[in-house]
C-alpha cells in the first residue's frame, strides 16, 4: 500500500494517490490530471476509483477530466447532486482497492454531502482517513458556505458538524492518521495549522472542535465566531465542481496565445479583459501597462485572483515574466479562471520597446515614509486582515482589508497624498493597482510595509481605532 499527499502550496489544497495491487484512488484531485495519469503508469497500475470529499468552493477539482480519460467513476458521498455521470455512495459502503478498503463516512456540515472516507488496511484495521473540510488540522471547515443550496443557517450546520465529528470521526482510534483537504492558508477555516499530516490522537488533544467536554452550544459558537465572508468566486467553483467543466488543455490553447503589443492593446481596447500583471511586485512598482491589476505568482496568486476579479467569466490578458504564461494559465483555471485570451509575447520589456504607454507606482522606503509622516499628517491605510491589524497596527491608521478593498474605494482621498501598506509589500502593491485603476493616483506605497514601519520605530497600537472602516 502506498499513500501519497500531493500538496499545492498556492491553494494550501491536498490531493491523495493511493496505490495497492495495481490499484489507484484518487481523492480530491488538481484539475491538471495528467501528472496522476503518469504516476499510475509508473507504478504499472491503473486509476479505478476518483474520490471527491464534497463539492469544493475553493479550487476546480480534477474529477470530471480524470473521469473521462482514465474511465474511472466519481464517486461522491450522500446527498451529492451531479449532472455528470457518478457512483453517490451510502453511509457505509466499502469500496475494495487491491488488498486495502475504503470505507464511506457520510460527515455532514461542512456542506450536507461533505463525506470522510476511512482506509482499512491489508489486515482489516482502520489505517487513516481522508477527512476533506470537515477536519482540519487544529481546525474544521467552515459552516457557512452551504447554506444557501441546504436552506440551512450556519448554526444548524455547524450543529451538524458537531454531530458528524463525535458520532463518526471521534470514536476512531487515536493512531488513526489525518490527511485533510487544506491546511494553513486557506480559506475553508481559520486556525489550521502548518502541518498536513497528523494522527487523530494527537488532534484530539490540540484541536479546540475536538474538545471532549464541549457541549453542542459551544461548538456551534466556537465554530461560527470570527467568520470572514467567503471570497465571492466559492459558489461559481462549487457550480463548476458539480456541473462540469473545460478541459484545462483547452484552457491552456487558448490562453498562451502570443499577442505582439499591438495586438495586445487591441485585444484590451475591444474586449473589456482585465490586464493581469503577474511579474513580481518590484517590476510592477518600476513600470507596467496603465490599469494594469498586479496580483503576482509569487504570493497566493489563485485566491487573491478569485477575491479581487470575483467573476470567473472575466477575460484576462496576461503580462506575465517570460516562461511563466503557461503557469499563470494553470494557476488561474485551478479556481476556475478560464477567460485568459492571450498573453503579452516579450513580456512588458517588448512593451516598452514599443513605445507604448508606462505607468509607475511611487514607492518610498519604510525611512522615508516615517520621515514624510513626522513632516505631515499623510494618511496611513493598512491593507492586512483583520486579526493582523487588530494584533498591532500603525497608530491612527486607517484599516480596508485587501480582500475587502473594492467595496471601500470611496473611502480613499482624491485630494490629498495617502500612504498604502501591507505586512510585507506584496499585498499593498495589489492594492494600489486597484486603485490606481480606480482613478487614485495620489498614493504612496511602503516598501516593506508594517514589518519595516516597526523597524523604522513607527508608533503602534493593539487597539482597532474609530478610524476602521
Amino acid at each position: 500500500m502506498k499513500i501519497e499527499q500531493i500538496y499545492t502550496g498556492c491553494l494550501a489544497q491536498g490531493a491523495y494517490y493511493i496505490e495497492s495491487e495495481g490499484e489507484v484512488a484518487i481523492i480530491d484531485p488538481l484539475r491538471e490530471v495528467d501528472p496522476y495519469i503518469k504516476k499510475a503508469e509508473n507504478d504499472q497500475a491503473k486509476i479505478k476509483y476518483i474520490f471527491e470529499t464534497h463539492f469544493h468552493a475553493d479550487f476546480v477539482s480534477g474529477h470530471v477530466t480524470l473521469s473521462e480519460k482514465t474511465g474511472a467513476p466519481i464517486i461522491f458521498g450522500p446527498n451529492a447532486n451531479t449532472s455528470f455521470k457518478a457512483i453517490i455512495a451510502k453511509d457505509g459502503q466499502e469500496f475494495a482497492l487491491g488488498n486495502i478498503t475504503i470505507k464511506v463516512l457520510h460527515t455532514p456540515g461542512h456542506t450536507m454531502e461533505s463525506t470522510t472516507y476511512l482506509l482499512r488496511d491489508e489486515d482489516g484495521k482502520d489505517h487513516a482517513i481522508f477527512s476533506g473540510d470537515t477536519l482540519f488540522l487544529g481546525d474544521v471547515g467552515r459552516p457557512d458556505l452551504a447554506q444557501k443550496a441546504a436552506d440551512m443557517t450556519k448554526e444548524d450546520l455547524a450543529g451538524t458538524l458537531f454531530d458528524s465529528l463525535r458520532t463518526k470521526i471521534m470514536p476512531l482510534a487515536d493512531d488513526v492518521i489525518v490527511y485533510p483537504a487544506h491546511g494553513a492558508g486557506s480559506a475553508c477555516g481559520k486556525n489550521m495549522m502548518k502541518e498536513t499530516v497528523d494522527t487523530l490522537g494527537n488532534q484530539k488533544k490540540m484541536n479546540y472542535a475536538l474538545r471532549a467536554d464541549m457541549t453542542k452550544e459551544e461548538f456551534i459558537k466556537e465554530v461560527t465566531d470570527g467568520l470572514l465572508p467567503p471570497p465571492k468566486y466559492f459558489p461559481l467553483n462549487v457550480k463548476m465542481n458539480k456541473e462540469g467543466y473545460e478541459d484545462i488543455k483547452e484552457v491552456l490553447q487558448r490562453g498562451t496565445t502570443a499577442l505582439s503589443p499591438e495586438a495586445f492593446e487591441t485585444a484590451a481596447n475591444e474586449t473589456g479583459a482585465v490586464v493581469l500583471d503577474v511579474r513580481h511586485q518590484d517590476e510592477f512598482v518600476k513600470g507596467h501597462i496603465p490599469r494594469a491589476i498586479f496580483i503576482g505568482l509569487n504570493g497566493d496568486f489563485a485566491p487573491w485572483v478569485g477575491a479581487l476579479i470575483a467573476d470567473t467569466l472575466q477575460p484576462i490578458l496576461l503580462v506575465a515574466p517570460v516562461g511563466k504564461e503557461e503557469e499563470a494559465i494553470t494557476r488561474l483555471s485551478r479556481v476556475g479562471f478560464d477567460g485568459t485570451i492571450g498573453y503579452l509575447d516579450g513580456g512588458f520589456d517588448a512593451w516598452e520597446k514599443a513605445g507604448k504607454d508606462i505607468d509607475t507606482l511611487e514607492s518610498y522606503s519604510a525611512e522615508k515614509s516615517m520621515a514624510r509622516l513626522k513632516e505631515s499628517a499623510t494618511p496611513v491605510f493598512d491593507v492586512r486582515k483583520e486579526g493582523e491589524f487588530a494584533s498591532e497596527h500603525v497608530l491612527d491608521a486607517h484599516h480596508t482589508p485587501l480582500s475587502t478593498l473594492n467595496d471601500h474605494l470611496s473611502k480613499f482621498p482624491k485630494d490629498r497624498e495617502f500612504f498604502v501598506h501591507c505586512a510585507g509589500g506584496y499585498r499593498s502593491v495589489i492594492a494600489a493597482s486597484i486603485l490606481k485603476s480606480r482613478g487614485f493616483h495620489n498614493l504612496i506605497n511602503i516598501e516593506g510595509g508594517f514589518g519595516a514601519l516597526k523597524k523604522m520605530g513607527a508608533k503602534t497600537s493593539d487597539f482597532v481605532c474609530p478610524s476602521t472602516l
